[in-house]
């Protein structure tokens, strides 16, 4: 027989039987509705945790890279971290400072002109404007004219790890003896430059080349093999992208840049500003 319309299939449930269904279902809303309080206050802490990341730079150790001279050095600025300016005492001997800017600041603090030079130690344009200005911007330093600041950073690694290297070694003999000799050290790496085609100098050539500036090899050997300031190098690049640096060299006279098409141009208007 055909079931009348209107009426439900099977027998009628009990009011017991409904009570408990109508239970069950209570109890389920209940639960997903903690299951979503409690993912929501997940969602909430995870988003606190990422914006302090992101106010943060998410890492503790940006911008506290060991710098050279931090109690090592007795002729380095004894506060290298917040030094801005070169280090007192005789100009003819450039004495010399690590700066806050990562760079090795040389000649009298109380000199009219500072001459900044962005640069990496495989760069052969660096190699010419080292070459055309290095004379004539030491007599000026020795006369107590100006402060030559040198900011050597990682440039050129995709090309070869010597940038890297050469410019760890440059803060390690700094860091291990002082100014004079890093000065030294560092014109000779620009006498003795390499292509950027190779080969490029290993550890050993940068330790003899620190000996034959003045640093003792037990002294050095160390650092420049473990790469001591690696993490202050790399910040030392970070730095010069924030200040717009896109290639090297690239000199700063008074904090205003450089210009010129040729080496021998930009050479010219740095001695023409500082004279």
């Amino acid at each position: 027989m055909a079931q009348a319309p209107g009426k439900p299939d099977g027998p009628k449930q009990s009011r017991a039987e409904v009570a408990a269904r109508a239970q069950r279902e209570a109890r389920r809303k209940e639960r997903l509705r903690e299951w979503l309080i409690v993912g929501g206050v997940v969602v909430a802490v995870a988003a606190v945790i990422i914006g302090v990341l992101v106010l943060t730079g998410g890492d503790d150790e940006k911008g506290e890279a060991d710098a050279p001279g931090v109690g090592r050095s007795s002729d380095a600025t004894d506060d290298p971290g917040s030094a801005s300016a070169p280090g007192s005492g005789d100009s003819t001997n450039l004495p010399g400072a690590v700066t806050s800017d990562y760079g090795f600041a040389f000649g009298d603090p109380d000199a009219e002109h500072r001459v900044v030079i962005y640069e990496d130690f495989l760069c052969p344009f660096c190699g010419a404007l080292e070459a055309a200005s290095s004379d004539q911007l030491t007599e000026l330093v020795d006369a107590g004219d100006i402060v030559v600041e040198y900011r050597v950073f990682n440039l050129l690694g995709r090309i070869s790890d010597y940038s890297l290297r050469s410019a760890n070694a440059m803060a390690v003999v700094m860091d291990a003896a002082g100014p004079d000799v890093a000065k030294t050290f560092h014109d000779l790496l620009y006498a003795q430059q390499p292509s950027e085609s190779g080969p490029f100098p290993d550890d050993d050539w940068l330790v003899d080349q620190a000996v034959v500036a003045g640093a003792d090899e037990d002294a050095v050997r160390p650092g420049i093999e473990d790469l001591a300031f690696e993490d202050w190098v790399e910040e030392a690049g970070d730095a010069a992208t924030d200040n717009g640096v896109q290639g090297t060299p690239t000199v700063l006279v008074d904090g205003q840049q450089v210009g010129g098409s040729t080496i021998e141009e930009i050479t010219r208007n740095i001695l023409a500003q500082v004279s």
